[in-house]
């Protein structure tokens, strides 16, 4: 069995190594899930780098109520526990409601607050509460500083992920400008490539999108100084049953970190200079 040996400790200050967030959407199925835990777990050991392992046990802002939504939390984190315990990848997943926090700290190591949700305060607070990182989804409609506001709800241990700001309907943008206000703060800045290339309610109830931008824009981010980079993968994305169109697959994902890490390198050595 695969399993990775790294240290979990992406520095809270935001320095330090590239670090990656990757897996499904959400979660299809265990097999799935397992699958891609153990393609991650190699490329973690291979390149000596940081992955932590992302999925969705609920998708609860989907554009249609007949969209699939994910197998629930019970059944899910039982997934991500496995996950964790057979491949030794950190669990990020996603937190709706104040009273989902403590049961999903239980497993996960990064709790993450949807775009929608960064400024619910009652949500932001529960998972400060419970000792975990969070991971803070930049609003579509949020500027980067007024991000401070949700980092003062959601404490010191705090991540903020930036996936494009709207730009009219069924369009995002990302303003690069952004990346250095967001990491004045001093926390970790991550840039979520694939839902940066989304196209929101752009295909008859659900979300369009073009995957083939996620690279490029990846690239920018890292020129931006971002500290790490999530990506949405599937073995097929065109098959995927959530955010299939910008998501990319597991192939290119690993194809692409040992670009992205050397990138780092050559950008940090720039700064450096």
């Amino acid at each position: 069995m695969i399993k990775a040996q790294y240290p979990f400790s992406p520095n809270k200050s935001g320095s330090g190594p590239l670090f990656f967030i990757a897996g499904p959407c959400v979660i299809e199925s265990e097999r799935l899930c397992l699958d891609i835990a153990e393609t991650l777990a190699k490329v973690s050991i291979k390149e000596n780098v940081t992955i932590i392992f992302k999925a969705s046990y609920d998708k609860a802002n989907r554009t249609s109520a007949s969209s699939f939504r994910g197998l629930g939390m019970k059944k899910g984190l039982s997934i991500l526990g496995k996950v964790k315990k057979q491949f030794g990848l950190p669990i990020v997943t996603d937190i709706h409601t104040p009273d989902q926090a403590a049961q999903v700290a239980a497993i996960a190591d990064v709790l993450q607050i949807p775009a929608f949700l960064c400024r619910q305060t009652d949500l932001l607070t529960a998972a400060k509460k419970t000792g975990k990182i969070v991971n803070v989804k930049k609003g579509q409609f949020v500027a980067p500083g007024d991000m401070k506001y949700s980092l003062d709800k959601a404490g010191k241990k705090s991540w903020i992920t930036e996936r494009g700001t709207f730009f009219g309907y069924n369009r995002l943008v990302v303003d690069f400008a952004g990346i250095p206000i967001l990491k004045s703060f001093g926390v970790p800045v991550i840039f979520d490539a694939t839902h940066s290339v989304q196209m929101p309610s752009a295909g008859n109830g659900v979300s369009g999108g073009n995957r083939d931008l996620a690279i490029p824009l990846a690239q920018a981010a890292v020129c931006a100084g971002v500290n790490g980079l999530f990506f949405e993968i599937h073995p097929t994305p065109d098959k995927a049953l959530c955010d299939g169109p910008n998501s990319i697959s597991v192939k290119d994902f690993v194809k692409n970190v040992p670009r992205m890490l050397e990138l780092h390198d050559k950008v940090t050595g720039w700064r450096a200079d």
